[in-house]
């Protein structure tokens, strides 16, 4: 992502996408998973994507982190263009600039959480200290302990704290808390909140729950792999008073 002069770039601004469109290949069969999607993500926002299953949701996600790319169209990651990266290139940005959180929380069972966090600690340019990482998530007291040792709400806030750990300037998360409770999914998204309110992190969530919606600064309705509606939230309601 290194080059000698600058390219133009909007202030602020992290993904421009123009015209995304993705195609999947099944057989005889063309699978069209975007639609020509256009939109911009600035530095310090948190996005909602809002979808039901099918939407399109997940491919966008995994487009804007790297893990796949478009069949055409325009993405550019402050000014450099991802579309057409190599893997090797892809794969730079995805350790140096993105953090991943998922449904599942991936954890390996026979680290702690210390442990698993250090793994990325270990690999990363300018990290925090796992310890800095679980103590944004609310787990200083929690370090030592396996995954086995955890409740479910626990294990997602040290996958975060894997994920943050780089201090990334983007934070990707899908359905966070699909496999959660209420109250441990507020939990979640509570740690969500503060690592993009303190770090300034660009976060992007997915989710198919509406109420979620309120603690964004802007709502991106997907449906059939076209963005149909935008919405931009005067105030973001704090996590712990949403209700769903």
């Amino acid at each position: 992502m290194a080059a000698s002069v600058s390219p133009p770039v909007s202030a602020g601004v992290v993904f421009e996408a123009r015209k995304l469109r993705k195609v999947y290949h099944t057989g005889e069969l063309d699978v069209v998973a975007l639609h020509g999607v256009d939109l911009d993500m600035r530095a310090g926002e948190l996005v909602c994507l809002l979808g039901a299953s099918g939407s399109g949701k997940s491919t966008l996600l995994n487009i804007l982190g790297g893990l796949d790319v478009p069949s055409s169209g325009e993405l550019h990651y402050k000014g450099w263009p991802l579309d057409g990266s190599d893997e090797r290139t892809l794969t730079r940005f995805r350790r140096n600039c993105v953090g991943f959180v998922f449904q599942f929380y991936n954890l390996i069972p026979s680290l702690t959480a210390r442990e698993n966090v250090a793994l990325i600690t270990g690999i990363s340019r300018d990290p925090m200290t796992p310890e800095e990482a679980l103590e944004m998530v609310g787990l200083s007291k929690r370090m030592d302990h396996f995954p086995s040792q955890l409740s479910g709400g626990e294990q997602q806030r040290v996958a975060i704290a894997r994920a943050i750990a780089k201090r990334p300037e983007v934070l990707l998360c899908d359905e966070p808390t699909g496999a959660l409770d209420v109250t441990t999914g507020i939990t979640v998204l509570e740690a969500i909140e503060r690592t993009n309110r303190e770090l300034g992190t660009l976060a992007v969530v997915i989710t198919h729950n509406a109420a979620m919606a309120a603690m964004a600064d802007r709502v991106l309705h997907l449906s059939d792999g076209k963005i149909i509606r935008e919405e931009h939230n005067a105030t973001r309601l704090p996590a712990r008073e949403l209700k769903w």
